[in-house]
């Protein structure tokens, strides 16, 4: 394992630190900032993403011939680390840029690519997934979103939940049944979907925190042209895996979501709340924050070799869910009685921590996959994967 960036790397992140210092804006985008309004915040990353557009910034894995620089997933690492040195979170053009479009790019029509990447890259369209359901989650292929051919058109009708921005989306990517004679796994069919259609239905979901990030979205026959559809009937599947596969790239690292410089901060400042048992759990997390550290220069040393890595992903998020949850715990116990007071970084962080636990796979799945992946034990059994859908016992 190399601690150190190659000549290349380092290269890549002087240029990277160098932009960011000549073109951030003094108050930095971050989605989940729970403080700011979010009209502001949708000016905000509006403006950034028409910056990054401008200078080249705004794909950087993206092939060169549709707007973006090129390159690896090392260089995105880099990327997604400089953007956290400078204060930036996740933006409302996640989903667009970091998983719709790698998706069109792999299974899209040149039709497609050439209506949608453009204008997903300059920020004048932003993008939602229509995936989950409240009884597909972790389970997304047991979705029950019903898609049928009706001449040119499909007519959609189902329920979607857990979308992120889908109340100020303009387009969505959406999974649907279109053959529910077949496995689960093959009758899926993937479509790109305008927000705006006759039939959309979008729910805010408010959280603990107070915001609403998520939405839950009903759809009642909604009508979608067949030139919409990304890739061939009942073939969403293989579409599906490669956005998510993106997923996990587009979401970054522990530095963008925890600081334990601010942990160790807030508790320099609060000595009458420090006892032992309370350094005893802050050295634990330190523990776990440098483990994590030195997981992501393995991915990163394995990158550089040309391998892909397994089962790492599935640790590194078990292991920031577990951060994430302990740290802003301790954080409160040591603020006391001002934990009370709202709002908070530290007290959004601690209500918000429960989802790190679920969304994008559940702790549970991700165990499942280091199982297999680090420990060699065998896949867990599957009955249903190869019973017709619509045979299939549901709730």
């Amino acid at each position: 394992m190399d601690f150190r960036d190659s000549p290349k790397e380092a290269e890549f992140r002087a240029e990277a630190g160098a932009f960011l210092e000549a073109h951030a804006p003094d108050q930095p985008v971050d989605f989940f900032d729970d403080e700011a309004d979010e009209d502001e915040l949708l000016e905000r990353s509006l403006s950034w993403q028409k910056t990054l557009f401008e200078h080249g910034w705004a794909a950087v894995t993206w092939p060169r011939e549709y707007g973006g620089r090129g390159l690896g997933p090392i260089e995105q690492i880099i990327w997604n680390q400089e953007l956290a040195r400078a204060g930036f979170g996740e933006t409302m053009f996640v989903v667009g840029i970091g998983m719709a479009g790698p998706t069109i790019i792999a299974h899209g029509s040149d039709e497609q690519k050439e209506r949608f990447l453009a204008p997903m890259l300059r920020g004048d369209e932003i993008w939602c997934q229509l995936f989950s359901e409240p009884g597909a989650g972790s389970d997304l292929a047991g979705l029950g979103c019903r898609a049928e051919r009706d001449g040119d058109h499909w007519v959609v009708t189902g329920q979607k939940t857990w979308c992120s921005g889908a109340h100020y989306a303009h387009l969505g990517i959406l999974l649907a049944r279109t053959d529910p004679k077949a496995p689960k796994n093959k009758g899926i069919t993937y479509f790109l979907i305008d927000m705006k259609s006759p039939g959309i239905e979008v729910c805010p979901l408010r959280q603990m925190t107070g915001s609403a990030h998520f939405s839950e979205v009903f759809l009642n026959e909604v009508r979608i042209p067949d030139a919409s559809r990304l890739g061939a009937e009942g073939e969403g599947w293989a579409a599906a895996r490669t956005t998510l596969m993106n997923e996990r790239m587009a979401i970054g690292g522990m530095e963008r979501m925890f600081s334990f410089d601010d942990l160790r901060d807030l508790l320099k400042a609060k000595p009458e709340g420090i006892d032992g048992a309370t350094r005893d759990e802050a050295a634990r997390i330190y523990t776990w924050v440098r483990t994590l550290d030195l997981l992501n220069k393995r991915i990163i040393t394995k990158l550089g070799k040309g391998k892909i890595p397994t089962a790492e992903a599935s640790v590194m998020k078990l292991a920031m869910a577990r951060i994430i949850s302990r740290g802003s715990d301790l954080a409160l116990r040591a603020m006391g009685a001002g934990a009370l007071l709202r709002p908070g970084l530290w007290q959004n962080q601690f209500l918000y921590a429960p989802a790190f636990h679920i969304g994008g796979g559940t702790d549970e799945i991700q165990k499942n996959i280091a199982a297999e992946g680090v420990l060699g034990l065998p896949r867990e059994a599957a009955p249903d994967r190869e019973l017709p859908f619509d045979e299939l016992p549901r709730s």
